[in-house]
């Protein structure tokens, strides 16, 4: 974990999402796909606690070596001042932090499944699992067109990609849900990854646990601190004994849980989550209250 001074090189509205490119080559070289960010508040304001941020993007290489990207939606007091800095201001960042997703050793066929900009993390990921040999499929989805984020990058990385629209404008009519099984049956999924909507990743868990699929999906909860000193954003685990209940820390235990281990009964949704959210920190102010 670094705290750094990073300048922003870009900052671009993506539909109803919004994007920043900031330099901070100490935390792209660390960064891994489901790992987040703290991005620090201006201290003449009323908001006082850092954002986390979901990581879209780290570039280790190339023209763009040492940056990173992130994304979010429409949210509070934070979000919006943060869609008012411009290039070459800077942010005080923390990163990378929790603990992201992990590549499996003996599975070779991934399903993606990304909700609106929480997507972002599934291009991160996409880009992971491809350098090391892994087939990659994808299904992308939100409300309305406005809110997919982005899927020329998932046609760009994953072999096959299907997009889901509640309203039809784009791609299929319906949910992500909806198309699930078909998608996991017809890619022949080994693994399941999602982000998203605490609905949607809980009928993720459901679906994969009948069908015994491993299964990791990236919780969206309220923090404050980032690093595991404040528990407020705990999650409610399944000991693997059976014997109850443990509540660990999203931000350092995960973002990422296996979904079979989340007590989904008794996990109560951030209260100011966006339908377009995603796990960890992906940028909405219910990630970070």
């Amino acid at each position: 974990m670094r705290r750094i001074r990073a300048e922003v090189l870009s900052s671009r509205n993506q539909g109803q999402h919004h994007t920043m490119t900031i330099v901070a080559p100490e935390i792209a070289e660390r960064a891994r796909p489901g790992q987040f960010l703290q991005v620090g508040m201006p201290a003449d304001r009323s908001f006082l606690l850092r954002r986390p941020f979901a990581i879209y993007k780290a570039s280790r290489q190339g023209g763009w070596a040492g940056t990173l990207e992130f994304a979010f939606g429409p949210g509070g007091a934070g979000t919006d001042w943060l869609r008012t800095v411009r290039a070459h201001q800077f942010l005080d960042i923390i990163g990378p932090l929790g603990r992201g997703f992990a590549t499996p050793k003996n599975r070779n066929v991934c399903l993606l499944i990304g909700e609106g900009y929480a997507s972002g993390q599934m291009y991160f990921l996409a880009e992971e699992l491809r350098a090391k040999g892994k087939k990659v499929d994808m299904i992308i989805g939100g409300p309305t067109q406005e809110a997919i984020f982005k899927p020329i990058e998932g046609k760009r990385l994953a072999a096959s990609v299907t997009v889901v629209t509640e309203d039809g404008s784009l791609g299929s009519r319906g949910t992500i849900v909806d198309v699930l099984a078909a998608m996991a049956g017809q890619t022949g999924a080994e693994v399941i990854y999602a982000a998203g909507t605490t609905p949607m990743l809980r009928a993720v868990a459901e679906y994969c646990g009948q069908q015994r699929i491993p299964a990791q999906v990236a919780i969206e909860e309220a923090m404050a601190c980032g690093w595991g000193q404040c528990f407020t954003c705990v999650v409610p685990v399944l000991r693997k004994d059976g014997s109850g209940i443990d509540h660990q820390r999203s931000c350092t235990d995960g973002p990422v849980f296996n979904s079979s281990r989340i007590a989904w009964d008794a996990l109560v949704p951030s209260a100011t989550a966006t339908s377009t959210g995603s796990g960890s920190g992906s940028g909405s102010e219910g990630a970070g209250a």
